[in-house]
Parts: C-alpha cells; structure tokens; sequence
C-alpha cells in the first residue's frame, strides 16, 4: 500500500531525577554529598532511508516512544542515558508541527531530531561548594517533548510526468525506464505515483509518473491536490498531451490551470510539452493537429516534441532535450545556493515578563528548564531557582513593571514567591 501522508505521535523520554545522598561509614558518620546526576531521557529521530518507500507503518501505529532516563544514584553515579528511537521515512518526507514545517529530509541519510529527551536532574553532588558543603537539593529530570506530527512524502524525482489521464505517462516510462507501472487502455490505470531511472549519454536521471489530473485537481477533485504535492519536488516537467484528444490546446490550458491553482504556482516550472502516441495517425493528421495546436497556444514549434513511446519514435531525442535541460538547471541551482547565506539564532536564552492578573508569568525556554527541575519540596532548590532569576535580571524586570518582593511568580507550570 502506497501512503504518502500519516499522522504520528512521538514521545521523547523523560530525564532521570538526581539523587539526594550522603556519603556515610562508620568512621565517617558525616560524609559528603555523594548524589548522582540522573540520566537524559532518549530523542525521537526520524531518518530518510532509501530502503523505505510509503508511510503506510505510522497509520497504524498510535505513539512512538524513547527510553527514559535513569534515576542518580549514590557515590555519584550517574543515572543510564535513555535510547533514542529511530524511525526510518522514505527520502522527501517532510515532516510538519501544526502549520510549521520543521524539517525536510530530502536525501538518503539525512535526519531530525523532531523531540528532544528530558535532560536529567543534577545530584546534590553537583551543588557542593566551598559555601554549600552539605546542599540538601537535587534536580527533578525534565519531561521529554511529546508532540503530534504530520509527514508528508513528496517523491524526490528530477522530472515528473504530468497530463490528463491516459496520457501516455506510465508507458513512457515503462519504455525510458525499469519501472513497471499498470499500463491499460483507459483512465485512471495510475493510482500512485511510480519512480524510474532513466539512463541516457552516461547520465542518470529520475522521473516520477504523477497519476493523471482532471479539472479541478488543485482544489482536491480526484485526490489531484495529493498527487501535486509530488510535483513540488520535479525540476522539470514533460507534459504530455495525447494526440488523439479532440481539443489539444484545451488539454494542455486544463493541466496549466491546475498546476497554477495549487498552493505553489508549478506552471512557472520549466517544461517541455510532449505530444504523445503519434504513431496512432498518419503523419499529414499528426503535423496538422501539431500546426493547430502550436498556433493556439502560441508555443515554439522547437517547444513540442511528438513521440511514439510504441514506437519508439522522438523518445530518444526527447531524452536528450530533457538531459540537456535539467543540465542547465542543474548549474543555476549551484550559483543560487551559494548566494544564499544560512543563518541560525539561538533563541533558548531568550526571556520575557508580563503581569497577568497580579501573577508575573516568566516566559523563555532556558528559564523554564530551570524551573521543571526544580523540586519545590525542598527549600534550598526554590532558593536556587530564586537566585537564578535575580542573576538572569527578572527580578529587576518585575520590580520595574511594578512587583514587590512576596508578589507571585509563575514560569511555566510552576509558581513560587519572590
């Protein structure tokens, strides 16, 4: 089964809490804090692998969950890291958080961290200092990111094959190609999209036969909107037109209309338009319906290519044209993302306080780490949490939108006083 849309659930472990311990034997009955860190809860990867090709197992499966971290322990022993949980996507999954597209594992190898394991709690070993020689804290572990994802598989091909059903897409292929598509002599045979490598001069190339479009397609009539998002990905299109359609020039404005109604305008993507089954007239009703078709259109003559993929009549010099043309792609693209400079922010340090119903709400990722790992049960950690605050300057931002010491505090889930 061919899926190329799931929703999935992931949970990143939780992060294993601290230990509170002291270091006793019977010659030393007041030894030091001895508490181990706890372990960091495991992540939640997605990888693109070429052995996988549908989304189908995340159907059916409700929640993908890492390890969590393991709980310090005495004589500061570190708690076990939890095992991250791998889960391998087709290449061209991209993967979205509500409306937010956040990754894109375009190649073989590539991969994500889509939820982020808990860290674990420091021991009370770790707060041993020469002013605090028996700290009687320990961090609680953080709990891992759980969210909801949508993956979407967008088919990573150079060209795509796109036209009204029955076209003549998948017998190209099956010609230019290894690709063994259902071919029929009626509509709507392709009822998936089907990859093809297609060698020619010495070079490879991908193509992906699209199942046929209908009027209406961009706004979803016939699934046409799912079988677009796979154009996305085609730096060039063959558009194929059937010489037998009654209306030629009708046949082609259809398919155009439609790849310019989807979200991303694709009749700006390069194309070559391929007349297809010009072995089915004689040659004089083939050049005449070319010249009609041409004229109403307003395309080049050098523009349309006329192929018999029976035949195989033009397939080769259509082969050559669609090789030389991705070849020049090829190299805009390379001086295009030269040009371009990433750049990264890191925004975990980031914070910000507003009153909310004489509550000062604390906002900022860092901070509310803090915050989650603190255990409000034990006084010394609420002093930390307090000290941290003054040093990273909220307190003074709340004393001047108007706080007072005993004025309530909230960061995230958790509210203290200052």
């Amino acid at each position: 089964m061919f899926t190329d849309v799931a929703t999935v659930k992931v949970k990143a472990g939780n992060g294993g809490n601290g230990r509170l311990s002291f270091w006793r034997t019977r010659g030393n009955p007041k030894g030091g804090p001895d508490g181990g860190d706890g372990g960091d809860g495991g992540n939640v990867v997605l990888r693109a692998d070429h052995n996988t090709n549908t989304l189908a197992k995340y159907r059916s499966s409700k929640l993908w969950a890492a390890t969590d971290g393991g709980q310090g322990g005495p004589s500061r022993s570190h708690g076990k890291n939890g095992g991250d949980v791998v889960l391998p996507v087709p290449p061209g999954t991209v993967i979205f958080n509500g409306e937010k597209q956040v990754a894109d594992l375009a190649a073989d190898g590539d991969e994500a961290i889509v939820a982020f394991g808990g860290r674990g709690g420091f021991g009370n070993a770790h707060f041993k200092s020469s002013v605090r020689q028996a700290p009687k804290m320990a961090e609680l572990g953080e709990s891992g990111e759980a969210k909801q994802l949508k993956l979407e598989l967008k088919l990573v091909a150079d060209v795509g094959l796109v036209g009204l059903p029955n076209a003549g897409k998948s017998t190209l292929l099956s010609v230019i190609s290894n690709a063994k598509p259902e071919i029929a002599n009626y509509p709507f045979t392709t009822l998936v999209p089907n990859l093809g490598v297609v060698d020619v001069d010495e070079r490879s190339f991908l193509v992906a036969d699209i199942p046929g479009l209908i009027e209406g397609a961009s706004q979803g009539k016939g699934l046409g909107d799912e079988f677009l998002r796979h154009v996305e990905r085609t730096r060039l299109l063959l558009h194929l037109i059937d010489i037998n359609g009654e209306d030629l020039a009708k046949d082609y404005q259809t398919i155009q209309k439609e790849l310019s109604g989807y979200a991303i305008d694709l009749s700006r993507e390069p194309q070559i338009v391929v007349v297809t089954k010009c072995e089915s007239m004689p040659k004089a009703d083939v050049d005449k319906k070319l010249a009609e078709f041409i004229k109403a259109t307003k395309l080049k003559r050098t523009e349309v290519l006329c192929i018999s993929s029976v035949a195989g009549k033009g397939v080769q010099e259509l082969l050559r044209a669609t090789n030389q043309m991705l070849q020049k792609l090829n190299a805009k693209t390379e001086i295009s993302e030269e040009e371009i400079p990433v750049i990264r922010l890191d925004e975990s340090k980031a914070w910000g306080v507003h009153a909310k119903d004489d509550v000062f709400v604390v906002a900022g990722t860092e901070l509310e780490g803090f915050a989650n790992r603190t255990n409000f049960s034990q006084y010394q950690a609420v002093q930390r949490l307090r000290h941290i605050l003054d040093r990273k300057g909220v307190l003074g931002q709340i004393r001047r939108l108007g706080g007072q010491p005993g004025a309530k505090i909230k960061i995230g889930e958790h509210e203290l006083e200052w």
